[in-house]
């Protein structure tokens, strides 16, 4: 392993970031092109990043400038509104460069879609329009002293014309970055709602205090509220989600499917370079480069194989959920949708673990020097696919498949 990060940790932040203009995309050839570039310049420091725990505000603002914050926006909103596949391979092209960059707004294309499937006009036309302004959304949903992760203690009420919100919330991905933080809270009914809090609000505090192994720079810490006030127009009915068939769930899970496919290809072109530039080959091997060593070259076609595998599965989920949002949905397509994304996730999942480990047998014992940090790929993958249990994925695609039972409606599904 690396040495630990050397940022300390435990700062609070209460100010809001600063607001830059933001460039609207017009369609998904832009929005791709974006990817690419944004993908170039957060390559070239990704590595000392991880290493030191330098925080990728440049390359975060750049996202933001680019516009890559807004695609998913709907066209009648005044977004580019770009297909599902397009948006993953975003995703998966700057995951590549920098998975901890990618994580950062994964949540903000989650929230996104919440606001379109549970928000009034007038909170859709508020919301919508400050992300193509430049705002950016992030996390403070899930907590760690809870039974469960659906399960919450953070409380929204009523007062006077507006809401106050309290609770402590953790894995609070993109909240150190953002300006509007999302909170989910239960009402004096027990319903559970979306309150976007904006940054520098009474009572807000966020910690940076996020100390994995893996991911370091996505600063998912702590995020605490005490009578936080809220305006009455910016708490959605998020219970509202679980009522109708929808690909909420879905649509994330494609996100967090593309990071993992990021970070297996990434993990994969460090191997060859290193087992082409700087390993030896095996005694008895009797070849004079590695890179001519049989059994290397064996297992470099299976990651290759098993890495364009994942990555078919998941442009097909990309393109399911294109066509599933295409027209009315009801609980068969929304199950479909559901299980498309759930194949991709699991082999992105496992030939991102499978890649970052496989490296270090390929490449030998120097690649485990930490001037070389390479072990950044095993770590930001173990790190990222523990969000939800490939186990489940199994079962859910297996009972669809044998006995026909859709899968839960949630958003890890």
């Amino acid at each position: 392993m690396s040495s630990q990060p050397t940022k300390p940790l435990h700062s609070d932040i209460d100010s809001s970031p600063p607001l830059l203009p933001a460039k609207v995309l017009r369609n998904d050839a832009e929005a791709l092109q974006a990817a690419r570039e944004l993908a170039e310049a957060a390559r070239q420091q990704a590595s000392r990043r991880d290493q030191q725990r330098k925080l990728p505000w440049a390359e975060i603002e750049q996202f933001t400038r680019s516009g890559l914050g807004s695609i998913s926006v709907p066209k009648a909103y005044g977004g580019p509104q770009v297909s599902f596949e397009t948006t993953a391979e975003v995703f998966r092209l700057i995951s590549a460069a920098d998975p901890a960059l990618g994580q950062i707004p994964q949540n903000q294309f989650g929230m996104l879609q919440l606001v379109n499937l549970t928000a009034t006009e007038a909170q859709k036309q508020r919301i919508f329009r400050s992300v193509l302004d430049g705002w950016r959304i992030g996390n403070a949903g899930p907590e760690r002293s809870t039974k469960d992760t659906l399960t919450l203690k953070a409380r929204i009420t009523r007062e006077g014309e507006g809401f106050v919100v309290s609770g402590e919330k953790f894995y609070s991905t993109g909240a150190l970055y953002a300006h509007w933080v999302t909170v989910k809270a239960l009402d004096d009914q027990g319903r559970q709602r979306l309150a976007f809090v904006r940054r520098g609000s009474p009572g807000l505090r966020i910690v940076d205090d996020w100390s994995g192994f893996g991911q370091r720079t996505t600063a998912s810490g702590t995020v605490l509220l005490d009578q936080v006030p809220v305006e009455a127009e910016l708490v959605l009915d998020n219970w509202r989600q679980r009522d109708v068939p929808n690909i909420q769930g879905a649509s994330s899970q494609l996100v967090q499917a593309a990071i993992d496919a990021g970070i297996a290809e990434a993990a994969i072109n460090d191997a060859i370079a290193f087992v082409r530039e700087k390993s030896r080959p095996w005694i008895e091997a009797k070849v004079e480069r590695a890179s001519d060593d049989p059994y290397v070259i064996a297992d470099i076609g299976r990651l290759k194989l098993d890495l364009h595998a994942a990555e078919a599965l998941l442009r097909k989920a990309g393109r399911v959920l294109d066509e599933v949002n295409a027209a009315p949905i009801d609980a068969a397509c929304a199950a479909r949708a559901s299980i498309a994304v759930a194949e991709a996730k699991v082999l992105t999942t496992e030939i991102a673990l499978q890649a970052s480990e496989k490296l270090f047998e390929l490449a030998g014992s120097r690649a485990s020097l930490a001037e070389f940090n390479l072990d950044r790929h095993w770590r930001n993958a173990r790190v990222h696919t523990l969000h939800d249990p490939v186990r489940w994925k199994y079962h859910a695609v297996g009972a669809y498949y044998l006995n026909g039972t859709l899968p839960a409606r949630h958003s890890w599904i």
